[in-house]
């Protein structure tokens, strides 16, 4: 379901080491970002600012693992908050999964985000369900999941996240689809080869901000 996620982060040299007490080494250090598989971070700048009120759960490798962590957390009573204040936890994963295992977004108006979600959804091919009695879940055919919840939290802000698809023209229809329905270009369908080679993404912003994009990797 989700391609990457990526934060933006006031000091990369301060996020980075506690990331890398729940995920370990860097699967990629560069000057831009520091990855973990399909998880990321990047410094903010004036354009572009720090992700705020995010909460994310990791998929550990094993069952010992996300115990230890539960274990850890239960000692500060809370979930962990990285630098920037985003909440984190853990599931069980197996070792060949993508570290994220799911997104709580806060959102400004429930009613709104649900039609973002619903028009951008049957591109996108992923689900649009209930979930608890205050919000929804964007969920695909592998098991992880967004949840939206509109419960009076700050909303979350300043995330960017893609999602997978098949084809260059589905990534133009997803931009078609999102701007004929009023929602704000974040970038149009193009090749970013200072991704890689092939990389065909276009950008939308959600009723928060956050930074949404369709990718197709041509690989």
């Amino acid at each position: 379901m989700l391609d990457h996620v990526t934060i933006r982060v006031s000091d990369r040299t301060a996020a980075r080491p506690f990331y890398m007490s729940v995920l370990g080494e860097p699967t990629y250090l560069g000057d831009d970002f520091d990855e973990w598989g399909d998880f990321s971070l990047t410094e903010s700048d004036a354009a572009h600012p720090v992700t705020r009120n995010l909460h994310i759960a990791f998929a550990l490798e094993s069952v010992e693992e996300t115990l230890a962590f539960a274990n850890w957390r239960r000692g500060v009573n809370a979930f962990p908050l990285d630098p920037d204040g985003n909440s984190i936890k853990t599931a069980p994963g197996v070792a060949s999964a993508p570290p994220i295992h799911h997104l709580w977004l806060g959102v400004a108006d429930l009613a709104a985000s649900r039609r973002f979600w619903e028009a951008v959804a049957p591109v996108l091919e992923f689900d649009v369900r209930e979930e608890l009695n205050r919000g929804f879940m964007v969920a695909g055919r592998d098991g992880r999941h967004i949840t939206l919840i509109g419960d009076g939290r700050p909303p979350t802000e300043h995330l960017h996240f893609a999602f997978p698809v098949a084809s260059d023209e589905a990534v133009a229809e997803f931009h078609r689809t999102a701007v004929a329905a009023g929602y704000r270009d974040d970038g149009a369908p193009g090749e970013r080869p200072q991704y890689h080679a092939g990389y065909v993404g276009a950008f939308v912003l959600d009723p928060d901000g956050n930074s949404v994009e369709a990718v197709n990797h041509n690989r």
